[in-house]
C-alpha cells in the first residue's frame, strides 16, 4: 500500500511517464541500463499501474512495448483515495489500524482513513 500511495502522489505531483523497461532487458539489447529499474521493480510498477487502472483510479494514456507507461491523470476515485491518505499522519494511523485488522484492501484502507479523518474533525468540533 505504501507503493500505491507513493505512485498516486507522484501522478498528482505531475509525474506522468513511468519507465517500465528493466535493466536486464537493456543488457540483453546491448544498451545502457543506467537509471533503469531492476526486473523486479519494473514488474511491480507495471502490475500496480495496471491494477490501479482496472480499479478505476488511474487513466492510462499509452503503454509502450519498449518500456514506459504514460498516465493521463488520476480519476475522481483516484483523487478521492489519495485525498483520504495524503496526509502522512493520517496515513501512519491508517496503516496502524489496518495492521490491527490484518488486511490491506484498497476499500478497507480508504474507509479506515475516512473514519480517522471524521474522528479528527469531530475532535475539532466539526460535525
Amino acid at each position: 500500500m505504501d507503493f500505491i500511495r507513493e505512485l498516486l502522489l507522484k501522478v498528482d505531483r505531475g509525474e506522468r511517464t513511468f519507465e517500465t523497461a528493466s535493466d536486464d532487458v537493456a543488457s540483453a539489447l546491448g544498451i545502457s541500463s543506467e537509471g533503469l529499474p531492476s526486473h523486479e521493480e519494473a514488474e511491480k510498477l507495471q502490475q500496480h499501474i495496471h491494477l490501479l487502472e482496472r480499479a478505476g483510479f488511474l487513466e492510462v494514456e499509452f503503454r509502450s512495448a519498449g518500456g514506459y507507461v504514460q498516465i493521463r491523470d488520476l480519476t475522481y476515485e483516484g483523487y478521492d483515495l489519495l485525498d483520504s491518505i495524503r496526509d502522512p499522519d493520517v496515513w501512519k494511523e491508517t496503516k496502524s489500524r489496518a495492521s490491527q485488522i490484518g488486511g490491506w484492501t484498497v476499500d478497507i484502507i480508504k474507509e479506515l482513513a475516512k473514519s480517522y479523518l471524521k474522528q479528527k474533525a469531530q475532535q475539532l468540533g466539526f460535525g
